[in-house]
């Protein structure tokens, strides 16, 4: 009985001695876990390769933006007597002071503020019922505002410069303006979340030199770390919006209204980049949502 039970072990040690060199030679050809670890390994792969193809589209749309917002903001106040087009609550002090200085009232800079307001409800509403649809918003509200900065361009184009700054062109274009900036400032608030203001420096500004001064001293690793971040989210939108209003006051002295073709143009251009974006993140979505079978052979799925 003693030899039978010797017997059985040392075929049981055989055997394991066979499986063992067999996994050695042939890893590829492992059952469950094995197979989960290439297939995880495999898709993270392809998920790390897709993020840093979309990663510089998703940077560059911020930045395009505020070159957008600066350049319109000047060419509006320089050739629309004084409209703040994107920096919205300007107008209020331009309204103000007016009123105290006995000038007459610009009708556009009175309604400057309730269309700005009235066109952020109407887009929050356009995008709420493309999100019940299941679709993205993004390329919707860019293609909106490219629709409304060619319409100020037209009409700005066709018709302006203005006399009257209440003539119903004038006052027309002017909300065009307004209605395009109000577009962008909802687009970057439901579509590029955690993105800082592409309109309205102050708070960039005053959030930049916090982190940067968080960053230069502070004692917490962790928070100069998330300063650090947010810096470096926050620098390019604030020099994209200085770029475009120097580029913006050179070409209206340039081509007068005509210089909205500038704004227009970046649209178009934020336009596609955000195309791009979108059709990285389908690719990669449908990829990583198909089955992933291996056929090797002695293997079942």
């Amino acid at each position: 009985m003693l030899d039978a039970f010797r017997h059985e072990a040392c075929r049981t040690r055989r055997a394991a001695a066979v499986g063992g060199a067999t996994a050695k030679l042939c890893p590829a050809t492992g059952f469950g876990p094995a197979r989960k670890a290439r297939r995880t390994s495999t898709q993270r792969n392809l998920r790390g390769a897709a993020a840093a193809l979309a990663d510089p589209a998703g940077r560059a749309i911020p930045l395009v933006l505020g070159v957008i917002a600066g350049s319109t903001d000047t060419i509006g106040f320089l050739g629309l007597n004084g409209l703040f087009t994107a920096h919205i609550t300007g107008n209020l002090v331009v309204l103000a002071a007016h009123f105290v200085a006995g000038d007459p009232t610009i009708f556009s800079h009175m309604l400057a503020l309730p269309v700005f307001m009235l066109m952020l409800f109407l887009t929050r509403l356009l995008a709420g019922g493309l999100e019940r649809a299941g679709r993205s918003t993004m390329r919707p509200l860019l293609l909106m505002e490219v629709l409304l900065l060619v319409a100020f361009l037209v009409v700005c184009g066709l018709w302006g410069p203005w006399r009257d700054p209440n003539a119903l062109l004038a006052t027309t274009a002017g909300l065009l303006g307004v209605a395009a900036m109000a577009v962008q400032n909802a687009l970057v608030q439901i579509s590029l979340t955690n993105t800082p203001a592409t309109s309205v420096m102050t708070t960039n500004v005053t959030r930049f030199m916090l982190d940067l001064g968080e960053v230069l001293v502070g004692r917490d690793r962790a928070k100069a770390a998330q300063a650090r971040r947010r810096a470096m989210q926050t620098f390019p939108v604030i020099l994209g919006f200085a770029t475009g209003c120097v580029l913006g006051a050179a070409f209206e002295a340039a081509a007068g209204l005509w210089s909205l073709a500038l704004p227009t143009g970046l649209a178009l251009i934020a336009f596609g980049i955000g195309s791009i974006k979108e059709s990285s993140s389908r690719s990669r979505t449908v990829e990583f949502n198909r089955p992933t079978i291996a056929h090797v052979k002695g293997e079942t799925p």
